[in-house]
């Protein structure tokens, strides 16, 4: 069994159900100790973070990501116990196999590799790990940057081991992606009997032309980077129970992914002024998960596009698609940051798997991004 498989298994053998670590931490801290790195736990909250540098010289290369995973689900439907990780046809099924614990072994074989052959080596690695990341993300990477910042610690680069391919290894660079705003809005209606409408006032009645309006807008045509601005009404909620009665009240939640092109106070007033229309009262509350970033063209990526045509023998392509990740947080430093990792085919779902070829290859891959990085070549 292979050193990246072996550690694979472990981690997944511990049940880091979000917002918990369940030790994964601290088994990665111990082999990140005996190489050499300074390790430093920042908890936060019941979130525990993991920050681990070598070197204290530029550029600082970060390896990234999250030992927390989302809830298996029913046990019953898995074809073996989610956290007992097993191989089967060249597969290794467990939760969090592809995402991330899958990429987290193969980053610290890499760089297990890497010191090992260059134990002097230039400029300074670290990891910044989370147990926040499938969660709120409140108090996770995004406060241990704040740590980092406060301090003056910059990072360079960071690589981050979410799962970006989409049919082999290395075939999609994540270079950005878009930002995610959320409204939590109440529209306020008047209570009243079904039979008597013109003594009440039916919320949706009264805002569905708004609503309508919202789903239609434009908000923008994206750019070459990304797609244009979506709108998704996620929830809608009124009722009593009862038929009989038109409800005083209709919650709606939406959400915007929305790209460079538009700032989130621009998409506040959009909407706002489309309300503003409408003949009915109403609050709104916002959520703002993170803001788009994107990583230009330049020594990360080439590195990167490089690292894959060695050792994945393919041209990757760009991608900004997805839902967010912590990049996000570590982006407006001024970090270049990019996501490369195993073939997203089976995250959040049941068996849930990364295939065993794929870890040691993942390990190869990233010990070269760190060598052309760190050592030039």
């Amino acid at each position: 069994m292979s050193s990246t498989l072996e550690l694979a298994r472990a981690l997944i053998r511990l049940p880091s159900v979000t917002p918990e670590d369940c030790g994964c931490q601290a088994l990665i801290a111990e082999r990140l100790s005996r190489l050499g790195f300074q390790v430093e736990s920042m908890p936060f909250g019941e979130v525990i973070n993991l920050w681990a540098r070598r070197g204290i010289e530029p550029p600082l290369v970060c390896l990234a990501g999250h030992t927390d995973v989302v809830p298996p689900g029913p046990d019953e439907l898995w074809t073996a116990d989610p956290f007992d990780p097993v191989i089967r046809d060249g597969r290794l099924y467990g939760r969090g196999a592809a995402d991330m614990k899958g990429a987290l072994a193969a980053m610290v074989i890499a760089v297990e590799s890497f010191v090992a052959a260059h134990p002097d080596h230039p400029g300074s690695i670290a990891f910044l790990l989370t147990s926040d990341e499938e969660g709120p993300a409140v108090n996770g990477t995004a406060k241990v940057i704040d740590c980092l910042q406060r301090r003056g610690e910059l990072i360079d680069f960071a690589i981050i081991g979410e799962p970006s391919s989409i049919e082999h290894l290395g075939d999609s660079i994540k270079h950005g992606r878009r930002g995610s705003l959320t409204g939590f809005l109440t529209i306020h209606g008047k209570q009243g009997h079904v039979a008597y409408p013109e003594r009440a006032k039916n919320p949706f009645h009264a805002s569905v032309k708004a609503l309508a309006d919202l789903c239609s807008e434009v908000w923008d045509q994206g750019n070459e980077y990304f797609p244009p601005t979506s709108f998704q009404i996620a929830n809608l909620s009124m009722g009593t129970g009862a038929d009989n009665v038109i409800p005083g009240r209709l919650d709606v939640q939406f959400n915007l992914r929305f790209s460079t092109e538009l700032d989130p106070d621009i998409i506040k007033r959009r909407i706002c002024a489309i309300l503003d229309r409408g003949d009915f009262e109403y609050e709104i509350a916002w959520r703002l998960a993170g803001r788009p970033f994107l990583t230009q063209i330049g020594a990360l990526i080439e590195a990167t596009r490089a690292a894959i045509r060695e050792v994945c023998g393919i041209e990757p392509s760009l991608s900004t698609g997805g839902g967010t990740s912590d990049g996000r947080f570590i982006a407006p430093i001024g970090a270049q940051v990019v996501e490369i990792g195993p073939i997203n085919a089976s995250i959040h779902q049941i068996d849930e798997w990364v295939a065993v070829e794929e870890l040691d290859q993942l390990a190869r891959l990233y010990q070269r991004i760190l060598e052309r990085l760190l050592l030039g070549g």
